[in-house]
């Protein structure tokens, strides 16, 4: 080797230009690993600013997106949550009647899913009444539409008239009558012999079979469905163990902050049960209220109209016009005075204000306080996430944050940014 060195000397050459570059490669990669292990190894208090800020923003666009594309586990998850909060107090009862906690659960989900049954019977068969007086509905709809189409060109005749001089306005063209002289009809053109007839085609598509259709339609909302068969079961065990997960939930927390999750969890189910309640018997005091006064203007299907539009009108923001369309698209066959429409969105109207500024501060505004703000801003943040039902969610989600913050002494001041 020392030989073949001294031959060649020239053979190292390259190695001896490479060193400082190599070197300096060296030096470059030990300083960043000293870099990074210096910021790693700092607290994160005592970070930099855009270290602490990048970590940040990754965290929130994870979890976003984590909400967004885990929608139907969120959502499931969530409805089951609610419900057996709401289903708690139910099984209580039962268990002071010498039931064990596993069959008051029983009893009461199977109530459950028993009463839901029956006003699922109860919404079909008004709906299928409904169904056969569509023909009516229609015809009207479009007897309103005409009359107000021609209402309209009245008044752009009358405006017209009104602003423009004479000499401005529109004549109008009218067609010549027929008549039998020849000088006034129009020359009929005769086709030339010579020229190819062209058949007229005409390309239809294909109808879909019904079996194509049902896999569609199927397809489309088998996650939905999926997801929902897991609610039942999901409440189930979330009542018949509730004990077990407390227990097992508390002992992941030691000392000050097993007292805090403790509050937090009462506090969650509080708020959780208090807005579902207080929100279903505020619905339920407008919807009867509602049926009464519809069965006394002879609305049809007041029993069915009356519950929908007092549980529509608990809808945030939107409440008052959507629950004011359905008496008003229910009224069509039957009133035709433009004052009775009038009238009955005045009563309804009345009822909303009435039920969300004196029922709704008492049943559920002593629970849930939470600023307009915040309640705007949830209801867009869920909504762009999950559609209509982040806006179902959106104001428990929020109220269960705030109780959580509530409980938790260093996420006191978020909990006074959410309140009111």
């Amino acid at each position: 080797m020392a030989a073949f060195t001294q031959r060649h000397p020239e053979s190292v050459e390259p190695e001896s230009h490479d060193d400082p570059v190599r070197a300096a490669s060296a030096a470059t990669q030990a300083l960043l690993q000293a870099k990074i292990a210096e910021v790693t190894a700092q607290p994160s208090g005592q970070q930099p600013w855009e270290v602490r800020f990048g970590l940040t923003v990754l965290a929130w666009t994870a979890a976003i997106a984590l909400l967004y594309y885990g929608r139907m586990f969120f959502i499931t998850v969530i409805t089951a949550v609610i419900i057996a909060f709401l289903l708690d107090p139910a099984v209580a009862f039962f268990m002071r009647i010498r039931l064990s906690r596993g069959a008051a659960s029983f009893v009461v989900c199977s109530l459950a899913v028993s009463l839901l049954y029956l006003g699922g019977v109860a919404l079909v068969t008004e709906l299928s009444g409904l169904k056969e007086e569509l023909p009516q509905y229609s015809e009207r709809i479009a007897q309103l539409i005409d009359q107000t189409v021609a209402k309209i060109d009245d008044m752009e005749k009358a405006s017209v008239t009104a602003i423009l001089p004479r000499r401005l306005r529109p004549e109008g063209q009218q067609e010549p009558a027929p008549t039998g002289n020849a000088r006034y009809r129009r020359p009929v053109k005769r086709a030339d012999p010579n020229q190819p007839v062209v058949q007229e085609v005409r390309i239809q598509k294909e109808p879909t079979p019904i079996y194509q259709f049902a896999y569609d339609y199927l397809k489309s909302i088998y996650p939905a469905l999926l997801m929902a068969s897991f609610v039942p079961f999901l409440v189930y065990f979330m009542l018949s163990w509730r004990d077990h997960l407390r227990v097992r939930f508390l002992s992941l927390y030691i000392g000050d902050a097993r007292e805090a999750a403790s509050r937090g969890w009462h506090k969650m189910a509080d708020v959780a049960r208090a807005y579902v309640l207080g929100n279903f018997l505020l619905g339920l005091i407008v919807g009867v209220a509602s049926a009464i006064f519809f069965a006394s203007v002879n609305i049809p299907y007041w029993p069915l109209i009356g519950p929908v539009s007092g549980f529509l009108s608990l809808v945030p923001y939107l409440g008052l016009p959507l629950a004011i369309l359905p008496p008003v698209v229910a009224a069509l066959p039957v009133h035709t005075d433009p004052a009775m429409y009038l009238f009955i969105a005045s009563i309804v109207a009345i009822l909303h204000l009435l039920a969300l500024n004196l029922i709704y501060p008492k049943i559920v505004g002593s629970r849930v306080h939470l600023n307009p703000l915040a309640v705007t801003i949830a209801l867009m943040f869920w909504g762009t996430l999950w559609g209509g039902v982040g806006l179902l969610f959106a104001v428990p989600i929020t109220a269960g944050l705030k109780a959580v913050c509530d409980s938790v002494d260093h996420l006191a001041p978020y909990s006074k940014l959410l309140g009111d």
